[in-house]
């Protein structure tokens, strides 16, 4: 027999193993297939096993729950699948916000470095608030490709809270030729890491908005990392 159910909690490739991996080693489970995308498995049984003992099985941060079917509506055509664009309005939203908030508050009279030190700051401090509401599923994406957080986990938990700091220090003005020097470090290894992972065409879930967003891994993410650099480079070369 089989039956399809929904998992959610699922990030990432390694999120997608993990499943796996669980519940392959049921008894009387013959052949797991998980679909990270679509956030289900369907699961193949000799005899049935129950919903609890499946979720008994999983790690807690994944839930499963019976697939309900999809009630059909007529003459009615719609994607299956949202495009890039559509995936990432969230992200290129908050960049307006972001990018509109800082040219207010610099218009009249305009100053260009104090519009940089505003942006990144709003930028660091929004951002960190999305990784802040899921650490831990944060964590387990970001450590999926920032070469770092490969090496020591525990950085990617702190990571959040570093966007925080930086992002007061920037918008209070203060310690700024470190913020400056933070932003190029910490950036600059997550944006390798982002770089590989476009290369390897790997399907890995972008962090910059923690678990809360659904974002692929995209060329918007480099982008929006080299901005936050070459603003920090700018700043360094023009104030120092």
């Amino acid at each position: 027999m089989k039956h399809t159910y929904n998992i959610s909690g699922m990030t990432c490739d390694g999120c997608r193993s993990s499943v796996h991996k669980s519940l392959s080693e049921l008894e009387n489970i013959e052949k797991v297939t998980v679909n990270l995308e679509q956030e289900e498995a369907t699961i193949n049984m000799s005899s049935h096993v129950s919903i609890e003992i499946l979720q008994n099985a999983l790690p807690e941060k994944f839930t499963i729950a019976k697939k309900k079917e999809k009630k059909k509506i007529p003459d009615v055509a719609f994607e299956e699948k949202k495009s890039k664009s559509e995936q990432l309005y969230p992200l290129f939203l908050i960049f307006g916000y972001i990018l509109v908030s800082s040219v207010l508050m610099n218009i009249n009279p305009w100053e260009t470095n104090a519009f940089m030190l505003d942006f990144m700051g709003l930028f660091y401090i929004i951002f960190s608030f999305f990784k802040i509401l899921d650490v831990k599923g944060f964590a387990m994406s970001f450590q999926m490709y920032d070469p770092l957080a490969k090496v020591i986990p525990k950085y990617a938990f702190v990571y959040p809270f570093i966007e925080l700091s930086l992002g007061l220090l920037f918008l209070f003005e203060y310690k700024i030729r470190f913020a400056l020097f933070a932003t190029l470090v910490i950036l600059g290894i997550t944006t390798v890491g982002v770089i590989k992972s476009l290369l390897d065409k790997k399907t890995i879930k972008c962090a910059c908005l923690g678990s809360v967003l659904n974002l692929p891994m995209t060329k918007a993410t480099f982008i929006e990392n080299s901005i936050m650099i070459l603003m920090a480079i700018y700043m360094l070369v023009t104030l120092y």
